[in-house]
């Protein structure tokens, strides 16, 4: 198993793997992948067995002015191809993730997850923990 920054070359994988995320709902069109690729901060890791993207996870340096200015992070839709859960690709993927961003110098990595225990289990036994903040959200509905 081997990690690494996706391109615009595994734009078609990368979409396969989001539907394992989102089910049935609709995806942006793909060039919006590579927008995200271009975006400043912005990084997409995969984990891959052989040449198949079994995992992946977006990762967001954003800049800061606390903490002398150390940027912090943001995880979002971290998703394991469904066929392939609990082989450890998730993990590789979540490890990669945090070594880049304590390499950028960030102070601290935030992510949201759902709530199964399953999920929040996998997360905590990577360090991650909500003892010291809650994460809230708002949603917009889809304009027409």
């Amino acid at each position: 198993m081997k990690t690494r920054a996706l391109s615009t070359e595994d734009t078609d994988a990368a979409l396969v793997l989001y539907q394992h995320l989102v089910g049935g709902q609709a995806l942006a069109p793909s060039a919006t992948f590579a927008a995200l690729l271009d975006h400043r901060g912005t990084c997409v890791i995969g984990a891959f067995e052989e040449d198949s993207l079994m995992a992946m996870a977006t990762l967001h340096i954003l800049p800061n002015m606390t903490q002398g200015g150390r940027s912090y992070a943001l995880i979002e839709n971290v998703v394991t191809h469904s066929n392939h859960r609990g082989k450890g690709h998730g993990r590789a993927v979540m490890q990669a993730v945090i070594d880049a961003a304590w390499a950028a110098g960030c102070y601290k990595i935030m992510l949201m997850t759902g709530r199964t225990a399953k999920a929040r289990g996998f997360y905590e036994k990577l360090g991650f923990g909500a003892d010291e903040k809650w994460g809230m959200t708002i949603r917009r509905a889809p304009v027409r």
